[in-house]
């Protein structure tokens, strides 16, 4: 594995991806859950170009700043890079924000800023565990 990969995903602000839709809260913004999982879908991208066949990743540890409110219709950014690694660990700093062209919220505004640790496993042995 090279352990230098990063990646950019777009995503945009949708009814379903709200804190009151996901149950994070009572408002019609980004729900932190959702944007977790924006998140964590960048590291995983990131990741996938230097998987052996039959491996995966798999997220053991997060940490996130939720800094700014998206609503609905807002692009966002999200970004992952790899800055760590140690064998099969993989530390990503992941980062967020408002798309220049995005028609809601202030262009280029940081919504995020985190880091998550994610670990390669073989898919098959990992789930003949459970």
């Amino acid at each position: 594995m090279s352990g230098q990969s990063q990646t950019t995903l777009t995503f945009t602000v949708g009814p379903d991806d709200t804190a009151r839709a996901v149950g994070s809260g009572s408002l019609e913004v980004l729900g932190t859950p959702r944007l977790l999982a924006w998140l964590e879908a960048a590291t995983c991208a990131a990741l996938e170009p230097d998987l052996e066949p039959g491996s995966t990743s798999v997220g053991t540890r997060v940490e996130l700043d939720h800094q700014a409110p998206s609503p609905v219709g807002a692009v966002l950014e999200v970004t992952a890079s790899t800055t760590y690694v140690d064998g099969r660990l993989h530390r990503l700093t992941v980062a967020a924000r408002h798309a220049a062209d995005t028609p809601a919220g202030r262009p280029g505004k940081v919504v995020a800023t985190g880091e998550v640790t994610r670990v390669v496993v073989d898919a098959e042995r990992f789930m003949s565990r459970l």
